[in-house]
Parts: C-alpha cells; structure tokens; sequence
C-alpha cells in the first residue's frame, strides 16, 4: 500500500477525532470558560488520535513540552503501528467564541505524511492567501495591500470594488483596513478564526476573494495544509516579538528568521484536513444536541484527489 493510500484510509478515524473534540468543547459554549472548553477539547482529541493506527507526531500543537500536558509538539500519538504521520492541530479554534458563544469556533486537525508540514514555533505569522485558478504570483506577502488588491482585481477580471478582503478585527490591522478600502474593495472583519478566513478565500465558506493579516503560526500551517487539498495561493513569514519567540524557532529547526514562505513550504506533501463545527459557523454546523442524540458537521478535505466532503454524524448523547 502507498503511503498517499495509507493517509487516505484513515479519514474516518480523523473525522471520528474531530467530532469528538468538537462534542466535548460544545459543553462550554456560552460559559465565558475559554481555558476549560480548550481543555475539554484537547482531551477528547488526544484520546481520539491515540485510538487511531499511526505512528503520529505534533508538529503544530498546544505548545511546548513544559507548557502543555497533552498535544504538545512534539508528542508521540497513535498506536504505533501503520504510516508515519505529521500532525497540525488546533483543538478548539475560536477558545474565545466558544466561551462567548459566537459562530465560527471549530475543532481542527491537518494529518501530512513525515516532514510534509512547517514545524513552524507558536509565534505569529504574516500571511496572505487567494483562491484557486489564478495566475502564479498574483499575491505577494511584500506587496502593499492595496497592490495586492488591484493585482488579484485584474486577474479576475473584475473591478476593485468588486473584491471582498477578510481580516482578523485586530488594531495592528487597522493599517490593512485602510489600505484594501483606499483600493476602493470591501473588508469583511471576523474577530477571531482565522484558518476559517484563509480558506473563505479558497471559496469555501464565505464569498471573500483574499484574506490578508497577522495572525498565529500554527494557524497558518493549518490554512495552508486546507488550502493544498483545494488548490490556491499563500505566502507566509513569521514574525518574531522578542529573543523568546527567535528561540523557540530555533527548538523546531526555523534557521531563516526572515524566510517568505509558499504554499508547497507550508504544506508539502499530501494532506488529510478535518474541521467540525463546535458552533455554528460560515464553513459548517456546530453541534446539536436533539432527541436524546448528538449531531456533528465535519468538512473533509484530502489533497489527493483534492475533494471536499461534507460529513454530518449523530450518536446517542452520553
């Protein structure tokens, strides 16, 4: 069995992974706990991951060793048995919506083949991100916003005011906003979530054309693993805020401090990309709890035949 095949077969076990971290976070939506539902979220994954058979390493997790129990980079998962597997993970995406019981909070997990994620530090990340069918290079991380918005407007042959640009509602972006808006194209804010963001511009989810901002690393690799399954353009750089975060680097092996990162850097092999819904959202359904049974909606996406499933379970509750 090929390794691409291998991965492949263990889509249903992720799924199966995802749900059950996104069932566990849905107990806390609305409690304004953000650190317990994460928790729940972490423990449930963990529990699903280890079930599955795979010899799995965190690339991308809740941290490091000393700073998280479980899921940590670097953590050893699965039975130890079948593929070697890179993991990216954000157990509950959207800690905050959660607790405030806003739409949009997800549980996520990206599988690759060894070495075919970033081992990118829990850092910031400059990113930039398109969909598919445009010409190589219509982005660039080094552009001005409004540069980049004019580009991808001719590309599409359409006007500027015809372009909608997602960005993370943060004030170092205010700068963005300024910029996208001088173009004459529109902004669609979204205060947190921003995996969901870099793939609306792919077409999945919300009718934006590019997303652009700063946002966590890991986060950017998670995009990234979804954008290679469903085709588009990212670039990416990370962005340090002191001689902690330039160490933390250089633990994960990031020798290039100023490296501008494509999209077969961030995601370079085939990858499976599982997202479930914990609350309602533009990419899928939260979780419902109905008639003694729980239902879930999982987004499924896989590189090799770049398809895009959509999943919908229900189980008995408790």
């Amino acid at each position: 069995m090929s390794d691409t095949r291998a991965l492949t077969n263990l889509a249903l076990q992720a799924v199966h992974a995802a749900e059950m971290a996104a069932v566990a976070a849905s107990g806390w939506i609305g409690r304004g706990e953000k650190e317990m539902a994460d928790q729940a979220a972490v423990d449930a994954l963990r529990s699903g991951l280890n079930a599955m058979p795979m010899k799995g390493r965190i690339v991308i997790g809740e941290g490091e060793r000393d700073e998280a129990p479980m899921l940590y980079i670097g953590e050893k998962v699965g039975t130890g048995e079948g593929p070697e597997i890179d993991i990216a993970l954000d157990p509950l995406e959207g800690t905050s919506l959660t607790a405030k019981g806003q739409p949009n909070a997800l549980a996520v997990v990206s599988f690759a083949l060894r070495g075919g994620l970033l081992h990118a530090p829990d850092t910031y990340m400059d990113k930039i991100a398109v969909g598919p069918g445009l010409p190589a290079g219509v982005i660039d991380l080094d552009a001005k916003p409004d540069e980049n918005v004019r580009n991808l407007a001719k590309a599409k042959g359409v006007n500027a005011s015809d372009i909608t640009v997602c960005i993370l509602e943060r004030e170092r972006h205010q700068y963005i906003v300024d910029a996208v808006k001088s173009a004459g194209a529109r902004v669609r804010m979204i205060p947190d979530g921003d995996v969901a963001g870099a793939m609306g511009a792919a077409g999945l989810g919300t009718n934006v054309d590019m997303y652009i901002g700063q946002g966590g690393a890991p986060e950017g690799v998670l995009a990234a693993s979804a954008l290679r399954c469903i085709g588009g353009q990212m670039q990416a750089r990370l962005f340090f805020r002191n001689d902690d975060e330039r160490t933390r680097a250089a633990r994960v092996g990031v020798t290039d401090l100023d490296r501008k990162y494509d999209l077969s850097e961030l995601a370079a092999s085939h990858c499976l990309f599982v997202a479930t819904g914990v609350t309602d959202g533009d990419l899928v359904e939260g979780v419902r709890k109905t008639g003694g049974r729980i239902h879930t909606h999982t987004l499924l996406l896989d590189s090799a035949d770049h398809s895009v499933r959509r999943i919908r379970s229900e189980r008995p509750a408790g």
